[in-house]
């Protein structure tokens, strides 16, 4: 009798689960500070996968969070004029930020002391003074703190740097053109909540220049493993002055590296929405067109390949999947990887260089390290 009593219980403990399981099985609980950038819509509208759960929001436009919440379906409960407020009555593990670029180091302020992992919209910060104030608090309280672009879901940009840095195929690279933009921010009919403070030079810290620009600069950075540029000089315009009055529509930016260049094209007069990059090395090009889609063409006489890449497992394929990850331990955010604070810390040092090269007319040289 004991004997099969024992048997009993070993064989329920088997079946139970463990506490990592049960870990990971859990639904991983975040709030979201601001609601005035639309990425947020990615959030909110994302499929229910049981592995976000959105336990409070911070708006405190209550007109813009009824709105939202007619759309995506939310409780208006679990919405709170202030972060602070929304954190102490809801408790999260993690925030997202989609709120204005300059209220990004607040966010961080608030979350950091508290323990609570922070991700935020790109760019990281609306200046590199706010970068650093942002990065001591992180590493003051071992918070993870992570910045999302879309093109870091891209599985056509994963392959690249495969092909970059594993296969070697390509040969030295020697110049990187990224492309991203659109039209205009009010062209493709952003909301007036947005459209305000994407405007606003202290908002957003610029226009086309770190609305775009930012995508090109965390792209090279990655490309080339952390390595800083020598130099950055840039080039700004603000082509539909009666549309954006105070700030840049149109940015061009060249980051010299000892044997390569890299050039960053941002904009708000595409006449179309542009987010691909051309490779170049010393033996062929790859150019990735869009989230799957490439052209390559591998040494002399070779002719062009394109070539459709499965997109990215599940969780690397989703932001926010991703930073539960990371928070769980499951994950550990390689140096310099696109989300990554480090990478980061290099987008704002470029982009900072960038508006003052295109202010003062002349090159920008990185002398040293921005910490």
């Amino acid at each position: 009798m004991q004997k099969r009593y024992l048997w009993l219980l070993l064989s329920l403990v088997m079946v139970l689960p463990s506490p990592s399981m049960s870990q990971q099985n859990k639904a991983f609980r975040i709030g979201i500070a601001g609601l005035t950038h639309t990425h947020v819509h990615w959030l909110l509208g994302r499929e229910d996968r049981g592995d976000i759960e959105i336990v409070g929001i911070a708006e405190p436009n209550r007109d813009l969070a009824q709105r939202y919440a007619k759309q995506h379906g939310y409780s208006m409960d679990i919405v709170f004029p202030a972060l602070q407020e929304m954190i102490e009555a809801t408790q999260p593990a993690a925030v997202f930020a989609f709120n204005s670029i300059f209220e990004h180091l607040e966010v961080v302020e608030v979350c950091a002391p508290r323990g609570i992992h922070v991700m935020v919209e790109k760019p990281l910060a609306v200046n590199l003074e706010h970068a650093r104030t942002m990065y001591e608090l992180a590493k003051e309280h071992n918070i993870h703190l992570l910045t999302n672009y879309e093109t870091t879901w891209y599985a056509s940009h994963h392959e690249a740097y495969r092909m970059i840095h594993e296969d070697v195929a390509l040969g030295g690279l020697r110049k990187l053109i990224v492309y991203d933009g659109h039209p205009g921010p009010q062209e493709i009919g952003v909301n007036q909540e947005f459209l305000e403070w994407l405007t606003d030079p202290k908002w957003n810290g610029g226009g086309a220049i770190t609305d775009f620009g930012c995508y090109g600069a965390n792209l090279l950075t990655w490309l080339f493993k952390g390595q800083r540029p020598l130099s950055v000089v840039a080039v700004t315009q603000t082509i539909k002055p009666d549309i954006y009055p105070k700030v840049d529509d149109e940015a061009t930016i060249i980051l010299k590296y000892p044997q390569a260049q890299g050039i960053i094209q941002a904009s708000w007069n595409w006449p179309i929405h542009r987010k691909d990059m051309h490779i170049y090395g010393t033996k062929g090009y790859i150019y990735c067109d869009s989230r799957q889609d490439m052209r390559i063409r591998l040494g002399q006489g070779s002719t062009e390949k394109k070539k459709k890449v499965a997109d990215l497992a599940y969780p690397n394929n989703d932001p926010f999947a991703y930073f539960a990850s990371v928070v769980r331990g499951e994950k550990e955010p390689h140096p310099y990887e696109l989300s990554s604070l480090e990478n980061n810390m290099i987008v704002m040092e470029i982009l900072d260089a960038a508006i003052k090269s295109a202010k003062q007319g002349k090159a920008i040289f990185l002398n040293s390290p921005s910490r």
